[in-house]
């Protein structure tokens, strides 16, 4: 597939019905998984313009900073801290819709407003998380994580 994305507008689920397909021709026949990390984040970025979107990957007992669209980030995050760490800890997607209220939170940017993260899961392991953050409050719903775990699903850690 040509490296160009079509951004559309329209509801939440129509961008993401029409950004799937793209991904899923951005990835085809790709095995390099740091380039299709890559690539997601950048589409994802591009289509709805939130602040930060990347990827950590499971590294023994950390999450280490894989690729990412955004300001810089945290480099480390120990299982069960923060947001993203506590996804991590628990296999599941988390939807924060004020990132000061939730325990523990590590800011990486004071311009974070709201989170969500999807962990990615092989072989019933988290392998990786998806962490997407907002300059806005309460940007983050179920339809995010329906369309987001149906993304992260598409990446392959074989």
């Amino acid at each position: 597939m040509a490296e160009d994305l079509a951004i559309i507008t329209g509801s939440k689920a129509e961008q993401y019905q029409s950004l799937i397909p793209q991904i899923k021709g951005l990835l085809d026949g790709e095995p390099d998984l740091i380039a299709n990390m890559a690539n997601l984040t950048a589409a994802l970025k591009e289509q709805f313009g939130w602040l930060w979107v990347g990827f950590y990957i499971v590294k023994k007992d950390e999450l280490v900073l894989a690729p990412f669209q955004g300001p810089v980030a945290c480099t480390r995050i120990k299982k069960g801290r923060g947001v993203c760490g506590s996804s991590w800890a628990q296999s599941k997607t988390l939807i924060v819709p004020d990132v000061e209220k939730f325990p523990g939170h590590i800011a990486c940017s004071s311009l974070s407003k709201s989170e969500i993260v999807v962990p990615v899961i092989h072989n019933n392991q988290v392998v990786a998380i998806l962490d997407i953050d907002s300059s806005e409050y309460d940007q983050f719903d179920t339809t995010d994580q329906q369309y987001l775990e149906e993304i992260v699903a598409l990446v392959s850690f074989s």
